[in-house]
């Protein structure tokens, strides 16, 4: 068993997944527009993306665009991105932060070198962690 976040886009699924490419190593692997699909198609949303699927070393998303009425900003769910250096954490925040909202600036924890939260400019909540070894209790 595996389970896998799939996201939810007010109309910008196609463009947060290619920031996410180009910028945090991921990589595409499937994108369809609702108006690509075989059978019925819906007329109110040719271009807004049906399904995206992407990798990130092992690890998969998935998301779409959903109606306008339907669509929510993430508000207790957060994708949590482990990175191997300080560097690269103030890098991402400062990429992911970048026209988005700060809820937890970059700092140093008692758990973690470097841990931030916040939503980028796509609506999706991240949590960016420079991790701490961790002692055994």
């Amino acid at each position: 068993m595996k389970v896998n976040p799939y996201l939810n886009y007010g109309g910008n699924c196609e463009q947060a997944f290619r920031f996410y490419e180009q910028h945090l190593g991921g990589k595409i692997v499937a994108m369809m527009k609702h108006g690509e699909q075989p059978g019925p198609k819906d007329p109110a949303a040719p271009e807004g993306v049906l399904y995206a699927h992407m990798i990130f070393d092992g690890t998969e998303i998935m998301g779409s665009d959903v109606a306008p009425g339907r669509f929510q900003t993430m508000r207790s769910v957060y994708l949590s991105l482990s990175v191997g250096t300080i560097e690269e954490a103030e890098r991402v925040h400062r990429l992911l932060a970048e026209d988005g909202e700060i809820f937890m600036p970059m700092q140093e924890t008692f758990f973690a070198f470097r841990f931030s939260m916040l939503r980028d400019k796509f609506g999706t909540s991240w949590m960016i962690i420079n991790q701490r070894p961790m002692q055994n209790a």
